[in-house]
């Protein structure tokens, strides 16, 4: 996860409030968001695109480890292991 500076977190956390009070959802919303962003504001080159790209990655991995992993070691706990 990219540990940016709380400055930084505190202006980018003003665009996260207003997803959610646009009720973005990650069904289609989301990835028009990124989309867009991407053809409108990453200035087109193979690598620019292949880092956010890479970025993209390492969000869903992030999500896997420290969100996904864990509500399943819950539900493993609650509901017994697959043999």
């Amino acid at each position: 996860m990219p540990y940016i500076k709380q400055e930084r977190r505190e202006a980018l956390d003003l665009i996260v409030k207003e997803m959610i009070v646009r009720d973005v959802i990650a069904d289609g919303d989301l990835n028009y968001i990124l989309y867009k962003h991407c053809k409108n504001h990453i200035k087109p080159s193979y690598n620019n695109y292949k880092n956010f790209c890479g970025e993209l990655r390492q969000c869903a991995t992030e999500i896997e480890r420290r969100l996904l992993a864990k509500y399943e070691d819950e539900k493993i706990k609650e509901n017994g292991d697959v043999d």
